[in-house]
């Protein structure tokens, strides 16, 4: 607990000098884990320990907490920025309770926004009364009765799925002969006709209509991503699926004092070869890091397009879909490898998770650590490690391999992954305690705009294993929740881990940078069924308070 010199240190913009007070301070350092104050200078963390034991506060900004509780900044270890943006700007179907809710949604929209194409996101069918065993997804017909003749793609909410107006459909020249590429599915009722529901890589055929082509509306959307990021108390994002044409974009706006967080960009696959021959990229102090690439084995568990070894419990014709090969993944791997560019690869289902540990091990054994600008300190990841098999619990500590997880799916899924995947099968899912229990770094976050995206939603489920409303059901393996310690690690330590940054981020200590997550409650002492009612009061990054709630 001592003061420590910070001249020499970049002073980011838009930096204060603060003192932080008035409420516990979990450092998140064993052996020190709480503090009654910190000061930050220059960026920094300059003090940490008792009000006692403080330096001259001469200069300095105070903050009373006011009985709030701070903690190192938390980070997002898996969201989506720009689609939490899109999600602020489009047709929001999140928490639609049945088809004629999420269809009345639509009407309004259409109503309120009578030109142009109409984007949404959100609607999920498992639970809605229409839907039997989450049989009944949304169709054109239900589209072209709620806003007759429009353009319409309304995405699933896990973004694995996406729904097209009759009008959408024509318009981009697709019908009956149109055929789905390699890792997708263009659904076709019984007779014959279309559905108007894409899966996984087939959504890509309706991309001309989306608005991600103005870059005017792009822009908007990451302020508007940033705005409600920072609102929920995130300090940084690791940004998955970054688009790889808007990492300039990223970069200016960090310039220009417009990305008040960190973000750690894994870009799309279309940015690979480019990033490869540049290697890792970083502005503005590090306030936009671009290092990764985020490729996608399989498709996602509700839209039955995770890959599985056995046929799916409730679909018997289907185990889910492989979106690419080893003969394709594995040279791009190795020149991952030799480039110094860390990998995160999505993989949900048990088959798509063996399929890309047993790439990695290929890329790994074919090049030796000499080759590697990294060595052995590669730090690949899997992005959800959703459904494993036990037997290949192992995969993760012999590699090693990062398990980059969203607690939040384990209590949304509960109520449909049973009928999914069977009961034996649930022994490997969501497994976070048995992977930590095995020395695995496991990385929390949120999959947002799959997801809600409040961190305390997120540690309230990584703890509790309950769905918002309190129910556990008699299956769902609540013996995999994790300790309170050990969650806080999940979103701050260890995404800093898994973005190269443990020496700077993750916990509050002398000489770290100043970013800090403050709660209305204490997450480590308040009853777990409390935690989603809380909410983030203050958001520091860098030194700069970039929220601060009324």
């Amino acid at each position: 607990m001592t003061a420590v010199a910070l001249t020499a240190l970049a002073v980011p913009a838009g930096a204060q000098d603060l003192l932080i007070r008035g409420g516990t301070i979990h450092t998140g350092v064993d052996g020190t884990p709480t503090a009654d104050v910190v000061i930050a200078r220059a960026g920094r963390i300059a003090y940490v320990g008792s009000a006692a034991g403080a330096p001259s506060t001469d200069g300095l900004e105070v903050i009373d907490l006011e009985g709030a509780t701070l903690f190192p900044g938390f980070t997002d270890g898996h969201a989506h920025l720009d689609g939490i943006g899109w999600r602020e700007l489009t047709l929001n179907l999140e928490g639609s309770t049945s088809v004629v809710d999420a269809m009345a949604r639509l009407t309004a929209w259409a109503q309120d926004h009578p030109t142009g194409v109409i984007v949404g996101r959100g609607w999920i069918e498992t639970r809605w009364p229409e839907s039997v065993n989450g049989a009944r997804f949304l169709t054109a017909a239900d589209l072209d009765a709620a806003a007759p003749g429009r353009l319409v793609l309304l995405q699933r909410a896990d973004g694995h799925a996406m729904v097209a107006s009759s009008a959408a459909l024509a318009a981009l020249g697709i019908d009956e002969t149109t055929a789905a590429p390699f890792g997708g599915e263009i659904l076709k009722g019984p007779n014959g006709r279309l559905t108007g529901l894409f899966v996984d890589a087939a959504e890509q055929l309706l991309g001309p209509l989306m608005p991600q082509a103005n870059p005017d509306a792009t822009r908007a959307a990451y302020r508007a991503g940033f705005e409600v990021e920072a609102r929920y108390g995130w300090t940084g994002v690791h940004f998955m699926s970054a688009p790889w044409g808007d990492i300039p974009l990223l970069e200016a706006m960090a310039e220009a004092g417009e990305a008040p967080l960190k973000i750690y960009n894994s870009v799309t696959p279309d940015g690979a070869q480019a990033l490869f021959a540049s290697g890792p990229r970083s502005v503005a102090n590090g306030r936009i890091i671009t290092r990764a690439v985020k490729y996608y084995a399989d498709g996602a568990l509700g839209s039955r397009g995770a890959a599985l070894h056995a046929p799916y419990a409730d679909a018997p014709g289907t185990t889910g879909l492989m979106q690419t090969t080893a003969v394709v993944q594995e040279p791009l791997y190795e020149q991952a490898l030799r480039a110094g560019i860390q990998l995160a690869t999505h993989a949900i289902g048990d088959r798509g998770n063996t399929e890309v540990s047993d790439w990695y091990a290929m890329a790994l054994a074919a090049v030796p650590p000499s080759e590697r600008p990294n060595g052995t300190d590669v730090r690949w990841r899997i992005e959800h490690a959703q459904i494993l098999r036990p037997s290949d619990y192992h995969r993760f500590v012999d590699l090693p391999i990062i398990a980059s997880m969203q607690p939040s799916h384990a209590i949304g899924d509960f109520h449909f992954a049973a009928a999914r995947l069977g009961d034996d099968r649930l022994d490997g899912a969501y497994a976070w305690k048995s992977l930590v229990d095995l020395g695995v770094i496991v990385v929390g976050g949120s999959d947002a705009p799959v997801e809600r995206g409040d961190p305390l939603i997120e540690f309230y489920a990584a703890v509790a294993r309950r769905d918002l409303e309190g129910f556990q059901g008699p299956d769902w393996r609540p013996e995999e929740a994790v300790d309170r310690a050990t969650a806080l690690k999940m979103f701050t330590l260890w995404p800093a881990y898994a973005s190269f940054r443990e020496a700077e981020l993750g916990t509050i200590e002398v000489g770290k940078r100043a970013d800090f997550t403050a709660f209305s409650i204490d997450l480590m002492t308040v009853p777990a069924a409390d935690i989603p009612g809380g909410r983030a009061v203050l958001t520091v990054v860098d030194g700069e308070v970039v929220y601060r709630a009324d």
